[in-house]
């Protein structure tokens, strides 16, 4: 199969003034990816519905599930920093409801966040990378990698959704020096005990990806549970 466990933190070779992108990056697993490619010595260009004021790297304003932002700020991207090396994309949500019970608007809500969001981004993200060639990072979950759950039929839709886009981008471009990948990830923690991944183990996984090492991986969903 395409999925496997990482069980190891790898090490990473780690190359000055890459350009980072991390959509999300004002959140829980964004900012904390943020700061690690930064500690790691790359340039790093946070993409967020909300401006970030006084952190350590600038934040393009952008919605993720809007086409137009998603070209704009892109377009800003470009002209104002660099084209992106990596792009990782940690925008989404999680919800649970009984399946008969779930309305189309939370349905919606939960495919827009996940997926289309994912589909926007990764599009201008190779549009803009062209035959420089980079790397996509998507979250998705063992939800969306392995099976679905009872009572999360929106979220494991969307996060399967996310898988295929990702093998597919893979196969398509993958030649062509872009790669793509995603972390399945069960709980995240930051911090705190409990069955579940460490927020600062993806961050690693990413940064492995992100390698040269990671090409090798190309089109992979890398399981990465912790202890859950």
């Amino acid at each position: 199969g395409k999925s496997f466990t990482i069980t190891h933190q790898p090490l990473t070779e780690m190359s000055t003034q890459r350009t980072i992108v991390i959509s999300g990056s004002n959140g829980r697993l964004g900012s904390r990816l943020a700061a690690g490619f930064l500690l790691g010595g790359d340039q790093v260009i946070g993409l967020d519905r909300s401006p970030r004021t006084g952190g350590d790297w600038p934040v393009i304003q952008m919605d993720a599930t809007d086409e137009h932002s998603v070209q704009r700020a892109f377009e800003e991207l470009e002209s104002t920093y660099s084209t992106p090396n990596a792009v990782i994309h940690t925008v989404g949500m999680w919800a649970m409801s009984p399946f008969t019970e779930t309305s189309l608007d939370e349905w919606d809500v939960l495919l827009k966040l996940n997926l289309t969001s994912s589909f926007l981004v990764y599009r201008e993200a190779v549009r803009h990378m062209g035959s420089s060639g980079g790397t996509l990072i998507g979250i998705t979950s063992r939800q969306g990698a392995v099976q679905g759950a009872a009572g999360q039929a929106g979220y494991s839709a969307a996060k399967g959704g996310l898988v295929r886009l990702i093998e597919s981008i893979a196969a398509e471009f993958g030649a062509s020096g872009i790669c793509a990948h995603a972390l399945a990830p069960s709980t995240i923690l930051f911090g705190e005990e409990g069955e579940g991944v460490q927020a600062a183990d993806l961050v690693s996984h990413c940064q492995y990806l992100v390698s040269q090492a990671g090409v090798s991986l190309n089109g992979q969903i890398l399981s990465a549970y912790g202890n859950g």
